[in-house]
């Protein structure tokens, strides 16, 4: 009976600790894409200067390993903050040539978008309690090509190669959020800031890949 007892409490505070990480990781995703919305939103308005691609990769990859080595202390925090406020000043840029181009409506098409492959692929998960991590083999592999793929076109420059990468990307983070939420749910990730920035990644890639692909196929037409 005791060992009955014991079981109950265990899985009792095993979902209780679930539902907090996931929670938290929801409400922390939600305060970064706020703050990367407005310093996107700032770098736009100014018309700062793109940070070119070596800034970029390195910003991002340096804030990115600082943020993990800090996830289980409360500086943790702030280095998500500069990482994700840091990727939205990337944006800027971009946002401000598809302005200067009369094309915002593409910019809301990808919000949309964005929003729709989030909520779906989060709903899914959440509905079904179905355990992704089935996923991870698939998408070492789809990592793998995705590099390969975008080194080839850094020399090449085909547009059809380059909508296929966005189309890729968006496939690929689509299975990211499966799998971190579904890592979530099933006890696997139990760090809420870690779990935010996978989330959040993932949501940058599908609203960039979106922006390309919607941008391409507006010249084309």
């Amino acid at each position: 009976m005791d060992r009955i007892v014991a079981s109950s409490s265990s899985r009792a505070g095993s979902l209780l600790s679930t539902h907090r990480v996931l929670r938290n990781t929801y409400l922390m995703l939600a305060l970064t894409l706020a703050v990367s919305a407005v310093t996107a939103t700032a770098s736009t308005v100014l018309r700062l200067p793109s940070p070119g691609m070596l800034i970029t990769l390195v910003g991002f990859y340096g804030l990115m390993f600082l943020t993990y080595r800090m996830a289980d202390r409360p500086a943790g925090i702030l280095c998500t903050f500069a990482l994700t406020g840091f990727m939205g000043y990337t944006l800027g840029p971009l946002l401000s040539s598809l302005l200067a181009a009369g094309a915002g409506d593409i910019i809301m098409l990808a919000l949309g978008g964005t929003a729709l492959v989030f909520f779906c692929c989060s709903a899914y998960v959440l509905t079904t309690r179905k355990d992704m991590s089935f996923l991870s083999g698939m998408m070492m592999a789809g990592f793998v090509v995705l590099l390969v793929a975008v080194i080839a076109n850094l020399f090449l420059q085909i547009p059809a190669l380059s909508l296929a990468i966005s189309c890729l990307f968006i496939l690929f983070s689509a299975g990211a959020i499966l799998w971190e939420t579904s890592n979530i749910i099933h006890g696997g990730e139990t760090n809420y800031i870690r779990a935010t920035v996978s989330l959040y990644v993932s949501l940058y890639n599908v609203f960039v890949s979106l922006l390309s692909i919607l941008g391409l196929s507006s010249r084309s037409n």
